[in-house]
């Protein structure tokens, strides 16, 4: 028997008057999953995450969500579904722990508010005013208002954003314990390590189409087993630096001045390398041996850094 996906895009097309903001996408979330849509800017992520949130509604294309359309099933389908928003629909003049509250009577069988109030450190600025929070309270207060009805499946913006590395954490571990307890969430994240640590799938997203999509592993995977880093000036003569490498090795300056060499990792490629940088006057800043990270892959993909 079929189990139907949480979401399920086929064929996705949106268009704001001439430009096309997605084209023919098809996206597949399956249930009690964390899935990472990421993408550069302008890519098309945030608007098929709307189209499926139900702000959005599409030129072309079959959307469902948890087996119900989110536009004409939108009654049905919002006490279902959470939404973390990166920014807005909080009033401006709401407390805090005042908005949360309103938002748990608005369910039927909600979270515990205190519970979760000092799970996401909100306890000291409960009484605060929406607009005189600080950016990383209000992530707090956002990520707590979309779970705190239970949903079976969470969209989460960019979760993290702004917050400090205790509250990062904070938020990595109620994710992993929500897909623990079957829900679905669908993530946006610029941060790379992020994807790497919450998603069981990674799709990612560029001009309007999906250019990857598997689990952080299988992304990563291929080329050499070990990849060696170092910091050095921009344009370096990398053609003059494989001519004393191996045929099978390959480099590449992933950002001005932050180059990679990919092929046999072994203390004759190190001194090699060393060598060369030694004979032409560079000094080879943060040298290390690592493995393929989501980020090279990302940069690979698409040749644009991930920013916010």
């Amino acid at each position: 028997m079929r189990i139907e996906p949480a979401v399920e895009v086929a064929g996705l097309v949106k268009r704001y008057g001439a430009k096309t903001a997605v084209s023919g996408l098809d996206l597949t979330v399956a249930r009690g999953t964390v899935t990472a849509v990421l993408g550069p800017n302008g890519a098309g992520k945030t608007t098929t995450v709307e189209t499926c949130e139900g702000y959005r509604r599409p030129d072309a294309g079959t959307v469902r969500v948890l087996g119900l359309d989110p536009i004409t099933d939108a009654a049905a389908l919002r006490p279902r579904i959470g939404v973390m928003l990166q920014s807005g629909g909080v009033y401006p003049g709401a407390r805090a722990e005042e908005m949360l509250r309103h938002t748990a009577k608005l369910h039927a069988h909600p979270v515990d508010v205190n519970l979760l109030i000092e799970r996401l450190g909100l306890d000291s600025c409960g009484r605060t005013p929406y607009r005189r929070l600080s950016g990383g309270q209000q992530q707090r207060l956002a990520l707590a208002m979309a779970v705190v009805g239970r949903p079976e499946l969470v969209f989460l913006d960019e979760p993290t954003a702004g917050l400090d590395p205790q509250a990062r954490r904070a938020t990595w571990d109620l994710v992993r314990e929500l897909r623990t307890d079957g829900v679905t969430a669908v993530l946006t994240t610029h941060f790379m390590d992020e994807a790497e640590h919450l998603a069981d799938d990674v799709v990612i997203i560029d001009h309007g189409r999906p250019i990857a999509h598997g689990t952080p592993e299988e992304l990563c995977r291929g080329g050499a087993e070990n990849t060696l880093r170092f910091n050095g000036r921009p344009g370096l003569d990398l053609a003059s630096l494989l001519k004393a490498l191996p045929a099978d090795s390959a480099a590449a300056e992933l950002t001005p001045g932050s180059y990679r060499i990919e092929g046999k990792v072994d203390p004759q490629m190190l001194a090699t390398v060393t060598s060369w940088c030694a004979q032409h006057g560079v000094m080879p800043d943060r040298l290390a041996v690592e493995r393929r990270t989501l980020e090279d892959v990302f940069l690979e993909l698409t040749g644009k850094e991930l920013r916010a």
